[in-house]
């Protein structure tokens, strides 16, 4: 059998790529490229990464970039508006896993889709090798509970954004439209599709011959990247290393620019952001803020939802009922204390009751040093 250079092929796999995508950036081919390949050695990894493409509007290319993919990775199974029990008995019926491709993804989840629990919980479940997905089998009172392995690889294409559960389990590619000057080769399913599957093919028998260097690496990680995005980098890195080349230096370029992209988009729940919002831009060097003051200071931040809750701006019972879901360093519910004022009492919140919270759930403090408090420019 010919050994196959699996940096050649992975170089091959992106060129393919890029005669018919537009990405945004270059980690973009880089990640997809290695996912591609990754779908050829699930049964080697503890977890599988959703790689999502996502834009604010249509005409991005995301479908297209769905097209390519599923020339590229084994048994493509093409998902629009698929429920959630023909995908977990597709991937359970033993004849090897598909390649799931969620096109429209925003008609599932979208702001006018309402919930989906049982399809976000067959793609939360498939994440991991261990996941499956329980259902009652059988008629009236014969029936059994049986587990349904749910583990395969996911690429999801949409308008907007995705549940926070699957986009912190995702290699997330921000498509945008074509600028005028971007051009790529008109996809013809008839003559390309054929090439695709080639390289498919080969990228098939490559994975058989890397097989035993992926098994139970453990690639090493870009400086601050754990958790959860380590999770979903590991398999993405244990490709690139396999392949060898330029790509293990690429791969962890990719790693580092999509985690970090990814950090700037995310602005956590809506209640981390309250925290942040309020440690960042009103209690700002004060210790202490009457309630009225702050829903003030807050619904007349810029890019923030406060103004425009569900058509409403934030008052005092959200904010209380928002509040009182996180802890003060004592242990007791934040909620709001009554403060002295020139002549009165009000109502407002102390920073040292938000103090704890801020550091368990808020991202670091902007670099930028704070102002000195006037009139403590000298203390030391």
């Amino acid at each position: 059998m010919t050994v196959i250079d699996g940096a050649a092929l992975l170089n091959e796999v992106e060129a393919f790529h890029r005669r018919f995508n537009v990405f945004p950036t270059e980690a973009a081919f880089v990640a997809v490229t290695l996912w591609d390949a990754h779908a050829h050695l699930l049964d080697c990894f503890d977890s599988t990464p959703r790689i999502a493409f996502l834009s604010p509007e249509p005409g991005s290319g995301k479908t297209r970039a769905l097209e390519i993919v599923e020339t590229l990775v084994p048994q493509p199974m093409t998902a629009v508006n698929a429920s959630a029990a023909a995908l977990f008995r597709s991937v359970s019926a033993g004849n090897g896993k598909p390649t799931i491709l969620f096109d429209e993804i925003d008609t599932v989840f979208g702001p006018k889709a309402g919930d989906n629990e049982e399809l976000r919980g067959f793609l939360n479940a498939g994440h991991r090798r261990t996941g499956v997905t329980y259902r009652c089998i059988g008629d009236g009172g014969q029936q059994t509970v049986q587990a349904f392995p749910s583990y395969c690889a996911v690429a999801v294409a949409g308008l907007g954004s995705l549940p926070d559960t699957i986009m912190s389990r995702a290699v997330v590619i921000r498509m945008r439209r074509r600028a005028r000057n971007e051009k790529v080769e008109p996809f013809r399913a008839r003559v390309h599709e054929a090439e695709g599957h080639k390289l498919r093919d080969r990228l098939a028998t490559w994975a058989e011959q890397a097989r035993a260097s992926v098994v139970g690496a453990w690639p090493e990680m870009p400086e601050g990247v754990t958790d959860r995005p380590a999770d979903v980098w590991e398999p993405l890195l244990a490709i690139a290393d396999a392949a060898g080349g330029e790509w293990p230096d690429r791969a962890r370029e990719a790693c580092v620019a999509l985690v970090t992209a990814s950090k700037a988009n995310d602005k956590g729940s809506l209640g981390v952001r309250l925290l942040t919002d309020l440690r960042d831009h009103v209690m700002t060097g004060i210790d202490r803020l009457p309630t009225v003051a702050i829903l003030d200071r807050l619904n007349a931040l810029d890019d923030a939802p406060w103004a425009d809750l569900h058509g409403k701006p934030l008052d005092n019972r959200r904010l209380s009922r928002m509040l009182a879901e996180y802890m003060t360093a004592d242990n007791e519910p934040i909620a709001s204390r009554n403060i002295k004022t020139a002549g009165s009492v009000l109502k407002g919140y102390y920073a040292t009751d938000l103090t704890d919270a801020w550091a368990r759930y808020c991202p670091p403090p902007p670099e930028s040093p704070l102002p000195p408090l006037p009139g403590a420019e000298n203390v030391t």
